[in-house]
């Protein structure tokens, strides 16, 4: 686990820890430069294992060559510039009216840039030291780091927790068992709509009509969206929707309070005293207020089915190839996919509404863009370089003016500098 000093860390050993009959590990490494936060939470990761009866073994390193060295699979979870550059991608952009946000907008794509070079120098380094290792990535922004991966070559897979997390919602308000429910899960990581609700698998009854009309302002409210919307849709937006269907009244919001990047550094900085109880041996209730609900489950899940062979059906984000004709083969989207040695293959999906089509579209060539901007290389020149950052945020729906594409280019190049190789 690259990130493994991350303070969510727990939440994902515990899901392991549970879950070892379908994922039975021998050995799980943390990977962090943070040698004093590994040497936290890597304990508490052994005294989970032991209280719930895991026979694996846990142990951790700051040598990324040697925590790879055999592993079966690799999960990325880390974080370029901490909380600290976080808190930057989520403030700047506020400045010029627009979102400030990690994984959408002008902070969005400062993420991108930081984080793309270096998930492709430790992917590459796990490819020389072990080619047949899948690559589970959920780093965020998970579609434009996943697309970097694949174009690369590298047998990766992106997970984004959107999906399980309705699933395990509408299994609830159902209720019936999470794994009855099939959803109709379609669009880009972060940039999703639940276009149906199927009890017992793809060719089951749709029962999303009834879910909006008994729960619609249960539904509405986790999305901090109006029921009305809802209803007038007639599908389910992922939360992540709302930074484009409400960016004004978002933009108010997030000027009027703290950053969320200030909220879970005050929350990591009491996990982190909770994590050094040589007592505790289970995951803290704060860890909950963290935020990646059932990431445990899907990685897991995910993981399973990869080394497996298993050919399940889950939702993750792959190259496209089709699935969706009005986007390039390469775009990466988020849908449901059979997952198997061969890694994620698409299902069928039913042609998108134009309403949501568009929206999918204008995306998809932001991510194009973004990805570009990420892969320049120290010879382009900062002139090129700033072109490129220029022409991803004017593509970008939630910008695409030139005054604020030009006032968002330089401040993400001035609070970014040191991650851009070409600045």
């Amino acid at each position: 686990m690259v990130g493994g000093g991350s303070t969510y860390t727990p939440e994902l050993i515990d899901g392991f820890a549970r879950l070892r009959d379908a994922l039975p590990l021998e050995e799980l490494v943390l990977i962090d430069p943070a040698a004093d936060r590994l040497e936290l939470i890597g304990g508490l990761a052994r005294r989970i294992f032991a209280k719930q009866g895991h026979p694996g073994r846990v142990s951790w390193t700051s040598d990324l060559d040697a925590g790879v060295d055999g592993a079966s699979a690799v999960l990325l979870q880390l974080r370029v510039g901490g909380q600290a550059a976080r808190n930057q991608d989520e403030t700047w952009p506020l400045d010029c009216g627009c979102v400030g946000q990690e994984t959408t907008g002008a902070g969005g794509l400062a993420k991108a840039l930081r984080t793309v070079p270096v998930v492709l120098d430790i992917a590459e380094r796990v490819r020389r030291r072990n080619p047949d290792a899948w690559i589970v990535d959920f780093t965020n922004p998970v579609g434009i780091v996943t697309r970097a991966l694949l174009t690369a070559g590298h047998r990766a897979v992106g997970l984004c927790n959107v999906a399980i997390g309705f699933q395990r919602k509408f299994a609830k308000l159902l209720d019936v068992a999470p794994e009855q429910v099939y959803l109709d899960h379609v669009g880009l990581n972060h940039l999703t709509w639940e276009r149906g609700v199927r009890i017992g698998g793809p060719e089951g009854e749709n029962v999303l009509p009834r879910l909006i009309a008994e729960h619609g302002e249960a539904i509405a409210a986790d999305l901090h969206m109006p029921r009305t919307l809802v209803d007038r849709l007639g599908v389910v937006p992922s939360y992540y929707l709302r930074y484009f269907y409400e960016h004004d009244a978002v933009v108010r919001e997030l000027k009027s309070k703290p950053s969320r990047a200030a909220e879970v550094a005050a929350i990591e900085k009491e996990l982190l005293g909770l994590y050094g109880d040589p007592a505790l041996d289970e995951k803290p209730e704060l860890l909950s207020k963290r935020g990646g609900a059932f990431y445990s489950e899907a990685a897991v899940s995910l993981t399973s089915s990869l080394l497996g062979d298993t050919g399940d059906v889950q939702v993750v984000n792959t190259f496209n190839k089709g699935t969706l004709p009005f986007l390039p083969d390469d775009a990466v989207i988020e849908v449901p996919a059979a997952v198997g040695a061969g890694g994620a293959t698409p299902l069928p999906v039913a042609p998108l509404e134009p309403l949501y089509a568009g929206l999918t579209s204008h995306v998809t060539a932001y991510e194009h863009l973004a990805l570009r901007a990420a892969l320049l290389g120290a010879d382009a020149g900062e002139k090129a370089g700033r072109r490129a950052v220029f022409e991803a945020l004017l593509a970008h729906p939630l910008i695409g003016q030139i005054e604020y594409a030009d006032q968002l280019t330089d401040a993400l190049i001035a609070h970014n500098r040191e991650h851009l190789a070409w600045a």
